[in-house]
């Protein structure tokens, strides 16, 4: 085989960029505490000066959509989409919102009629 004909990645398969190329090395997002079904939406669809990447999350996320969702659709592991899409709402190109937290478990009262309601079922 001769070294002109030899390919470094599968022509369907496309470039291959490490994870750690895309963030630039980081793994973590420092400031926006992003998790799986945090909604995420687009505020533009284009800006001039961002990576292919991000420009592809910014066209993914027009519409509200969750961070696995997103990290589903443009074929990218989770953290690394995390990292781009705290650096988009950093930039004010996108915003978030997480769901609520629920801090107190349910009543007792509650809990029974429940199980009371099921049982009459």
């Amino acid at each position: 085989m001769s070294v002109d004909h030899e390919a470094w990645f599968d022509e369907a398969a496309g470039p291959l960029v490490r994870p750690y190329a895309v963030t630039g090395g980081r793994t973590k997002s420092d400031t926006i505490g992003l998790d799986l079904i945090t909604l995420v939406v687009a505020l533009r669809e284009h800006a001039d000066h961002l990576e292919p990447e991000s420009l592809q999350l910014l066209r993914v996320c027009q519409q509200p959509i969750s961070v696995v969702e997103a990290a589903a659709q443009v074929d990218l592991p989770l953290q690394v989409v995390k990292v781009l899409l705290s650096d988009l709402i950093t930039q004010n190109l996108m915003i978030h919102r997480s769901a609520v937290q629920v801090t107190d478990a349910p009543s007792q009262h509650v809990l029974q009629a429940v199980l009371d309601g099921i049982r009459k079922l």
